[in-house]
């Protein structure tokens, strides 16, 4: 069963006036989830963030197929957006290694995405950057983090 964290509201009229989709945009809806991975108490869901993450692969394809023009930024905002909350937890002590792991994992995803597909050769740019600012997580060895393994590629 689907996370209710991850239901976003129906887009559009419904009339199904017009037979293609809207672009995807992963920078909105890594806005649109933030709110919904904030507690009460002021932690983070990881789990929500751990989802979001998992999708990032996804909508690197779709955000530069459905929208040339502006995909790749789309894709480059929300994706940034979700390694901030990483190292912001990181910060505050409350990462949690099943989270680093998974930003990890999405990071090698993004990486083999961006070199299978003609024209997204920025999205690799981008997952460097990334994965540069996870790396400053890890521990001496770069392939622990706190003394647990993660995903390294």
């Amino acid at each position: 069963m689907a996370d209710p964290h991850l239901q976003l509201p129906p887009t559009g009229s419904g009339s199904g006036a017009s037979s293609r989709s809207p672009p995807t945009d992963y920078g909105a809806f890594v806005l649109q989830m933030l709110p919904r991975m904030s507690q009460p108490s002021g932690s983070v869901n990881q789990s929500v963030l751990r989802q979001c993450l998992g999708l990032s692969s996804s909508y690197l394809v779709t955000d530069t197929t459905m929208d040339p023009d502006r995909g790749l930024a789309s894709w480059h905002t929300g994706f940034n957006r979700l390694i901030d909350v990483v190292v912001a937890l990181h910060t505050r002590g409350e990462l949690e290694l099943a989270t680093i792991n998974d930003a990890s994992r999405a990071c090698s995803e993004c990486w083999t995405v961006a070199g299978s597909w003609r024209d997204m050769e920025g999205g690799r740019d981008s997952v460097k950057g990334v994965a540069a600012r996870l790396k400053t997580l890890l521990d001496q060895n770069g392939k622990t983090y706190r003394g647990g393994r993660i995903y390294v590629p």
